[in-house]
Order: structure tokens, then C-alpha cells, then sequence
């Protein structure tokens, strides 16, 4: 049969402009597979995002000794390595970083960064041009071979190259030892970064953070060989996983902190300690002091003679870090995950309580617990938390941010900023210590998956905390930004100019994305946890993620890891146009009182026109003799040749036809445009007339045929009063000012967001060429 429709537009129909200039192609671009984007599939990782079935990586076990001098602040050490070629590749030589050479005289890290003279500075901001005047980096005083043979070594800034006697043969391990020292900076000047001490002027003492401390291996991988990049400060680690045995030497009255397991307690500790450890162990409801403040506080009087060696053992970790000081509380409890017990603890100054002894043991086993049930339990024995006014993260220990004032108050950002820094730093155990990601390549790789978990673990502590990254909505202003401001995901970690909202907010708000919006939690949940688990305690890259998430829930995302990873397009999606449409009933009376509408219009304004004309009467007006029947009978009256053929029509429906005659469905037609340029899912809210409202979602797919402009029609049985695109704010939508039908529903906050930032083409007038009702 053959349909008539009616249009009658609701309120008045909201147009946006068309870009003023649209490649000419329309389609074809965002949607397409990333293909040779990703490194091809071979024998060591597979297209599905999985290990092949000959993956490997290389080993490196360590023994160190090492001694703290607290009254030079500098640190003396010597190591063994034993370093195993794991690889079907035979090795001429050995790469070796040397972290700390980043703040050596002749570091090439301040040469790197611009500088400039502004009117007004600080003497702080002129140290930091002087930054050669301390010798900070490593003295390297031997590297010998097993037999005590001197092994030729080349260092270039933060990296040594050992020159191998001959190849390291796949398959053979090769011993060698280092003997090096270096002065401890202070990592509350100028310098900064993570390691350091902190000097308390009110009481004399120091607190050591060590971390990046000795000599480590560089990787050697599948995917790149050697990764054997210049630590330049930002971008972090690569690093190999083996087992350490650590020795450390400090002042007798200082608690030291490690990762690993302490192996000699009942020679550091006092008999009152153990019995507090011992009582930790067993307790999982609340943190156990082990050395109290008042404790701390008596050391801190007085600096006694003589040493202790804290010996710590660690397996299977990439890392190595500790801290140690007189003026350490400790406290730890236990922690139940996957049929075993873990302690979590902390190490903190009396300055930090009483935020410290309220909250930070506590953060620690929650967020085990919420990271563990995202990816895999976690497999080491203890998990540390260490009061350092910063936040750096190393395995099984962190160093993080959060002091009260002096008198013991603190205020909310302070509270809430303390606890996602211990959920942030411990959760780097999960990525990128155990889930073993290249940083200095790809920061996003640990720190946007970890800010993910770190947003989900914070909600769980608290309903409606306060979090800084995460929802959708938050991203927003940081992919307004200019274009030369932005890069794309995919961009080495040197290279980023505004680097917390590249690497960590606006990766962790893509995959909160993918499991509210695109997946769905279910889809998600399993995918992400089925990457954790093939990658913990190897190396993935970005195209593993990528292919493990597509892999393991059936959903193509080739769109998704295009726009959000390698694009720097922002989500702008308007509400173009809307058109409601009824069903014609062919009703006799219903069809002439449409016909009487349109005559009545033409005959207003054909009289308009005579009159602003001044036209003079008509012949038929004059002379009524001119005039027949059809000058006067009712076109628009109800007939029996109408009557009849409205029965015919009737008759010729099928059940189904009759049945959608009669539904008196409302047919609204949405227009979109596609402003922004990143394709995502199309969310509407309806809102009727009856006052009940209901949600649509239409995925991304809708704009494969046109990138740009697409329309969707929705059928309602109820008058649609509002139409709301992206109610919950979800997809990061820069301007939300064009989400909203008709225009004078939008929010009065977004109204004057209009006006200061007007949305492009947008015109809030109606439409002319639709007529009204």
C-alpha cells in the first residue's frame, strides 16, 4: 500500500550549520580496521593479544649490599648480577641504566628544557637554572667479571654498556659486579623527583626514600631489542624482573622499609616489635602499631652508635626501593586474598598523624582488595605505604603524598588527596609492576590504566567521592584545548606537553567509557581482567591491550582505540534538527480539515499580497454572473465517493498494516552532527509529555556510512515533550550547549557557557519550511 505521512513539527525545529568546509570524504576513515597501525602477529605475541607460544623475556637476580651514611647523606654499594639470555638472539653486549645520572653536572635533562627570565622570579625558580652546581650522579669505581676481570664499560649519560669478552648465548647466563656511590639530594629543593631525603629542622633527622638507586639491567625484548632510551625524568621505567637478596646498612636506631620480606627481624627489631609483628600478622580488622610515636619520638632525641643490616629478599620483582629513618611509626595488618595473607603496612614521621594512622594502612587493603578483583590476586607478601610528600610508586613499597598542618588539622583536599595517592601508588603494583608495560615509552600504559582502577577503587571507598579523573565529563575541558596543545595517546612520554590529562586522565576516562558506554561492565570486566592475567609478569605493549580487549568480548573497538589513542578529535555531537511525524489516517474528515489548513494559508497569504500591493477586485468578484458551481460549493466537505474510498482502504490492509494505522505512534526524526570529529554512541533521553521519560542508546556504528551527519527515527506511543543527548554525561562532549531539544530547555548553566563560547553554526530560530502545530 502506499503510505501518507503528515508532518507536523513539535515546538520548533533546532538546526546547527554544517562544518564550513567537510572532507570531500564522508566515511571510510574512522571506522576502518587499525591494521598495519599494530605490528604484525608473530610466534612471541599472537592477533588475539596473547603470549605465542614461543614468548620470552629475559632474567636478572641481584645481590646488593649497600650502606646509608646519615651524616653525609650519601650511600656506598656493591652488587652482583646475574643476568640470563633468555632470548633466541646471542648478545655482544650488555645495556645497564644508570637512573641516577639524570641529576649528574652534565645531565642532559635541564639542556632539554626551554627557559626564560620573567620580570619577577623566585630564588627557587633561578636554583633551578643552576642546576650543574651539584655532582649528583653515580661513581661507578669497577665493573669486573666473575673472576674479578675487569669488563669494559662505556657510559652514556644514564646508560652503561658492557662490552662482553664473548656473545652471551641464548640460553647462558652471565655474573657480573658493580661497585658505585653516589650523594643523596634533597628532594624538597629545586631538583625534586622521586628519590631523596627530607630534612626536619625542628628535630635534626633526615627520612631517606631510595629509589632508582643502583645499577639496573635495561630490557631486551622482542619488539624493540634493547630499550635503551636516555632517562630524561618523565617517562619511567623498563625493566626486568628477577629476585633480589638486599642488604642494607643504617644508623642502628633508623627502621628501614623495603620491598620484599624482612629476613632477620629478631636481629633489627626489639623484643616488644616482635611481639607487635607477630600480633599483626593475625589481625585483619584494623592496623597494629609496631613502633609507636611516642617511640619514634625518643629516637628522634638522640643518634645513637653504631649500625644495623636490614637484609630484605625479594622474588620475581622488576624493582628494588627502601626507606629508612629514626623518625618512623610503623604499623600493619593483614590482608586475606586468594587463600593467603598479605600485610599491608605504612611508615610515617609524626608530622603526618593523625591523617596517617586513621587512614593509610587502611587504603592499602582496600585497595588489594578492589584491584585484586578487577585483575588477579595480588601475589606478593606485603604492600607498603610511606609518608614522603610525594607519590612514586616501586614494587611492594610506594612513597605518597598527604601531611596535616603542624597542629594536626588537615583539611578535605588534603584527606582526599592522600588517599587516592596511596590507592594510585599501590596500585602501580598491579600496573606496571606485575603487568610489566615499557614507561618510558608508553606512560599511558601503566599510570591511564591505573588512574582506571585508582577512580573504581575510590568509589568503593566512599559513595560519592570526590575523584579527579575518571567520569567522562572531566576530560572535557582538557580536550577542548587548542590543537597545538594536544597529542595523541600514542605519544612517547617525553614528547607531551599537558602530561597528567594525556597520559593519565584522559586514557583511564576511554576505558571507563568502553565499560559504561561501548561494552558494557560485563564485556568489559572480563576482557580487562583476561589482559591482566596473560600479561602479569610480562611485557605487553599497547597493540596487546588492544587485541586482548577485542578478543576476549567479541566487540570490534578498531573505532575506539583510532579516535581516543591515536587521535587527538574531540566528542562534539549536537542535536541538528528534530521532526515529528503522525501516521495519515485517510479518515475522510481528518484529510479535508488537513486540505483546509493548506488552503487557508495560501488564501492568507495571497490576500496579504493584494493588499501590499493594492491589486484591484477580480472579474468573478465584480460579476457574480461569472461565476459557477465550483466558485461556490465546499471542497473541503465529507462525500460518499470519500466515505467509500476511505472503506476501500481500509479493507485493502493486512491485520498488521491496520494495526499500525490505528497505533497513533509519533515518528520523530533526529538529525546529528558529528562537530567534534571522534565518532562515539549516541545516548537520548526522552522526556513526554505525561512526565515520564525513558533512554535510548545507539552505538557508534550509526556513523559508518557518514562520519559526520547522520539521522535516526525513533517511534513513541507518547508526545515527546524534551529530547536530552548524552544525559548522563558520558562521552565527554565538549560543548553540551547543542544537546538539548528544543533549545529553551537547555540548563541555564550550559546558557551561559553558550555565551561565552558560542556553539558553531548554531541557530536557535525556527524553520521555515516546516510548518508548525
Amino acid at each position: 500500500m502506499k503510505r501518507i505521512f503528515s508532518s507536523f513539527l513539535v515546538g520548533m525545529a533546532i538546526q546547527v550549520a554544517a562544518f564550513a568546509q567537510v572532507d570531500e570524504q564522508r566515511h571510510g576513515n574512522r571506522f576502518e580496521q587499525l591494521g598495519t597501525m599494530l605490528r604484525s602477529p608473530n610466534v612471541y605475541r599472537t592477533a588475539s593479544g596473547a603470549p605465542g607460544h614461543e614468548y620470552w623475556q629475559q632474567k636478572a637476580d641481584y645481590e646488593i649490599e649497600v650502606e646509608l651514611n646519615d651524616a653525609n647523606q650519601s650511600i656506598r654499594g656493591k652488587e652482583k648480577v646475574t643476568y640470563y639470555n633468555q632470548s633466541p638472539d646471542p648478545l655482544d653486549y650488555l645495556w645497564v641504566q644508570l637512573d641516577q645520572n639524570q641529576r649528574a653536572s652534565d645531565s642532559e635533562t635541564p639542556k632539554m628544557s626551554s627557559s626564560s627570565i620573567q620580570p619577577k622570579m623566585g630564588l627557587r625558580q633561578l636554583q633551578g637554572i643552576l642546576w650543574h652546581d651539584q655532582d649528583l650522579g653515580l661513581k661507578i669505581y669497577s665493573v669486573t667479571d666473575a673472576a674479578g676481570n675487569e669488563i669494559p664499560a662505556t657510559v652514556n649519560h644514564t646508560m652503561m654498556r658492557l662490552d662482553l669478552s664473548s656473545p652471551l648465548l641464548p640460553g647462558e647466563s652471565v655474573s657480573f659486579h658493580i661497585d658505585w656511590s653516589f650523594s643523596i639530594h634533597d628532594r624538597m629543593s629545586f631538583i625534586g623527583g622521586r628519590p631523596g631525603y627530607e630534612y626536619f629542622e625542628g628535630d635534626g633527622n633526615y627520612l631517606y626514600t631510595m629509589a632508582e638507586w643502583f645499577p639496573r639491567m635495561a630490557v631486551y625484548s622482542d619488539f624493540e631489542g634493547w630499550q635503551n632510551k636516555q632517562f630524561a625524568g618523565r617517562g619511567e621505567f623498563a625493566l626486568v624482573f628477577g629476585d633480589y637478596k638486599v642488604a642494607i646498612t643504617v644508623p642502628a636506631d633508623h627502621m628501614v622499609g623495603a620491598t620484599g620480606v624482612l629476613q632477620n627481624p629478631e636481629e633489627v627489631l626489639s623484643a616488644t616489635e616482635m611481639e607487635r609483628w607477630e600480633l599483626a600478622k593475625k589481625t585483619f580488622d584494623a592496623p597494629v602499631i609496631i613502633r609507636t610515636q611516642a617511640e619514634a619520638e625518643k629516637l628522634e632525641k638522640g643518634k645513637a652508635e653504631g649500625t644495623k643490616t636490614w637484609i630484605y629478599q625479594a622474588e620475581n620483582v622488576r624493582d628494588f626501593a627502601w626507606t629508612s629513618s629514626r623518625k618512623f611509626i610503623w604499623d600493619a595488618m593483614a590482608v586475606s586474598l586468594g587463600g593467603k595473607e598479605v600485610m599491608a603496612m605504612s611508615y610515617y614521621a609524626k608530622e603526618a598523624n593523625p591523617l596517617w594512622e586513621q587512614y593509610s594502612t587502611r587504603v592499602v587493603a582496600h585497595t588489594l582488595k578492589s584491584y585484586s578483583a578487577r585483575t588477579f590476586d595480588y601475589p606478593y607478601p606485603v604492600a607498603i605505604s610511606v609518608e614522603a610528600t610525594n607519590g612514586m610508586e616501586y614494587p611492594m613499597i610506594c612513597f605518597n603524598y598527604g601531611r596535616p598542618d603542624t597542629d594536626g588539622t588537615y583539611s578535605e583536599a588534603i584527606k582526599y588527596g592522600m588517599i587516592s595517592v596511596i590507592i594510585h601508588e599501590v596500585g602501580h603494583n598491579f600496573f606496571p609492576m606485575i603487568v610489566n608495560s615499557d614507561e618510558r615509552q608508553w606512560t599511558w600504559m601503566d599510570e591511564g590504566l591505573n588512574t582506571f582502577l585508582q577512580f573504581l577503587a575510590e568509589q568503593e571507598w566512599e559513595r560519592e567521592y570526590p575523584s579527579r579523573r575518571g567520569p567522562a565529563h572531566k576530560i572535557a575541558p582538557y580536550m577542548r584545548s587548542e590543537k597545538h596543545l594536544l597529542e595523541p595517546i600514542m605519544t612517547n612520554s617525553e614528547n607531551i606537553i599537558q602530561f597528567g590529562p594525556n597520559a593519565y586522565a584522559k586514557p583511564a576516562t576511554a576505558l571507563n567509557i568502553l565499560r559504561e558506554t561501548v561494552m558494557g561492565r560485563e564485556l568489559f570486566d572480563f576482557a580487562f581482567k583476561t589482559y591482566a592475567q596473560r600479561w602479569m609478569f610480562k611485557h605487553p605493549t599497547p597493540d596487546d591491550l588492544f587485541r586482548t580487549l577485542e578478543d576476549a568480548s567479541a566487540v570490534d573497538l578498531d573505532w575506539f582505540w583510532r579516535g581516543w589513542f591515536f587521535g587527538t578529535d574531540p566528542v562534539d555531537i549536537a542535536i541538528q534538527d528534530v521532526t515529528w511525524y503522525k501516521i495519515d489516517s485517510k479518515k475522510p474528515a481528518e484529510v479535508k480539515a488537513d486540505e483546509r489548513e493548506v488552503y487557508e494559508r495560501e488564501e492568507t497569504y495571497i490576500s496579504r499580497l493584494r493588499n501590499a500591493k493594492d491589486i484591484p477586485e477580480t472579474v468573478v468578484e465584480r460579476d457574480p454572473k461569472a461565476a459557477d458551481f465550483y466558485n461556490s460549493y465546499n471542497r473541503f466537505s465529507v462525500g460518499p465517493d470519500d466515505e467509500k474510498a476511505y472503506r476501500d482502504f481500509l479493507a485493502s490492509l493486512s491485520s498488521e498494516e491496520r494495526a499500525m494505522l490505528e497505533s497513533g505512534l509519533n515518528f520523530y526524526e533526529i538529525k546529528f552532527e558529528n562537530i567534534g570529529g571522534l565518532v562515539m554512541p549516541i545516548i537520548l533521553e526522552f522526556h513526554y509529555e505525561d512526565g515520564t521519560s525513558e533512554i535510548e542508546h545507539i552505538p557508534a556504528q550509526i556513523w559508518r556510512m557518514d562520519e559526520y551527519q547522520v539521522s535516526k527515527v525513533f517511534a513513541k506511543e507518547k508526545v515527546v515533550k524534551q529530547i536530552v543527548l548524552d544525559p548522563y554525561r558520558e562521552t565527554a562532549d565538549i560543548d553540551e550547549s547543542n544537546n538539548y531539544w528544543p533549545r529553551q530547555f537547555l540548563p541555564s548553566k550550559f546558557e551561559l557557557f553558550k555565551q561565552q563560547q558560542p556553539a558553531r553554526g548554531t541557530s536557535t530560530g525556527p524553520n521555515p519550511m516546516k510548518k508548525k502545530k
